[in-house]
């Protein structure tokens, strides 16, 4: 079975961006003139996602109703001459259906994902992390396709340099896979220190999962920090059955520091048709200063 739902975790207080996340979800936060959450949202459906359940805080009312279908606002964007971005918005919520659930307490991204558990129900599904952003839905429908081929999950995979594999989840893989993957995944362990990490290969931000992650959710023990860690629960999927690993070459901007969304905006800014040369020149005007 094909993963046709999307899971989205934002219930995030974005405290890296205060004060303005006090009063705009940090997934609202422009990237150039696009919503990163519209950005994640518009990458799950070109992967082929028709159901998006964003699993968020009962504080964050701006994202119920920015996914709230809207006629009037709808055809002011159109009317603007953003043919696009209106057919965009206003395929979420209708087209597109969208659910909304909610994590009442802030206890990691494993039991985030598990708060979805009764929207998404007996088959596999993507989940996007909204901190990070993709040049396209390639990744994700490569994962996708891999997912229903294999019958395991599969997740986006990165490789870094050694002394940064300590901030991530790095997997250990079987022998014998090409430089370039995919990658029979039979282990995983979250942040080793550099002389423990068993690669170089880390944990992006994009996953297809199949249902039994919810099982392994029930069980995983929580971090020190009190945490439920999505990496310990794949790693139980893991010693089930290795599970895939997929190599990113789509472009990745991770927007959950201000200077990583600021790169995004200016990326953005940049490859805009309407905006690409007056942000040439006014970069270009700042630093000859």
């Amino acid at each position: 079975m094909r993963a046709r739902t999307a899971v989205i975790p934002a219930a995030g207080l974005g405290t890296r961006f205060y004060p303005v996340t006090k009063a705009v979800p940090k997934e609202l936060l422009p990237i150039y003139d696009v919503p990163a959450l519209q950005l994640v949202m518009d990458e799950a459906v070109g992967a082929g996602a028709d159901h998006i359940v964003l699993v968020s805080s009962r504080v964050k009312t701006p994202i119920e109703k920015f996914v709230t279908p809207d006629a009037a606002v709808v055809e002011k964007v159109r009317a603007s001459g953003r043919e696009d971005l209106a057919n965009r918005l206003a395929r979420i919520g209708t087209d597109v259906k969208v659910t909304i659930t909610y994590q009442d307490n802030p206890h990691g991204l494993g039991h985030a994902v598990g708060c979805a558990r009764a929207a998404v129900g007996d088959e596999p599904f993507m989940l996007l992390l909204p901190d990070e952003l993709r040049s396209g839905p390639q990744l994700l429908n490569a994962l996708a396709d891999s997912c229903e081929k294999r019958g395991v999950s599969a997740i986006e995979l990165l490789r870094v340099p050694m002394e940064k594999v300590s901030a991530y989840g790095v997997i250990t893989h079987l022998p014998g896979a090409p430089a370039d993957g995919p990658f029979d995944i039979v282990g995983i362990v979250e942040k080793p220190a550099r002389e423990d990490a068993p690669s170089d290969l880390i944990i992006a931000g994009r996953y297809v999962c199949t249902p039994d992650i919810f099982e392994k959710i029930d069980i995983i023990k929580p971090a020190p920090n009190g945490e439920l860690q999505l990496t310990d629960a794949l790693e139980l999927q893991s010693g089930d059955s290795p599970i895939t690993g997929v190599l990113s070459t789509v472009t990745r901007w991770d927007t959950g520091t201000p200077m990583g969304w600021l790169e995004a905006v200016v990326d953005a800014a940049l490859s805009n048709a309407d905006s690409a040369d007056a942000a040439r020149a006014l970069f270009a005007d700042r630093l000859a200063r």
